[in-house]
């Protein structure tokens, strides 16, 4: 119970801080901003599938699966995103 109420604390003030930076980022950084957070979702996404191919619980395979698709989910959508960001930079 003590590990699952540090883990909680830890999530909550990562969450809290990480929505305190990111709204400090200036709209000309968010492109570079975004490809560093895929960066850091591909290394989320290769961490879970060693934990969830490392699992015996059942519940740990669940949680390990959603964390992959949630992470594929945000580098998928973070190269869309980025994409189309430089599609305005270039001439027609």
């Amino acid at each position: 119970m003590g590990e699952l109420l540090i883990g909680l604390y830890v999530f909550v003030l990562a969450t809290l801080a990480g929505r305190e930076v990111i709204s400090k980022v200036p709209p000309t950084l968010h492109t570079p901003l975004m490809s560093g957070a895929n960066a850091i979702s591909g290394i989320a996404i290769i961490g879970a599938l060693v934990v969830t191919g490392a699992a015996d619980s059942t519940w740990v395979k669940v949680l390990g699966i959603a964390g992959i698709v949630m992470a594929t989910i945000n580098v998928v959508g973070g190269f869309m995103v980025t994409d189309r960001m430089l599609q305005m930079f270039r001439k027609r």
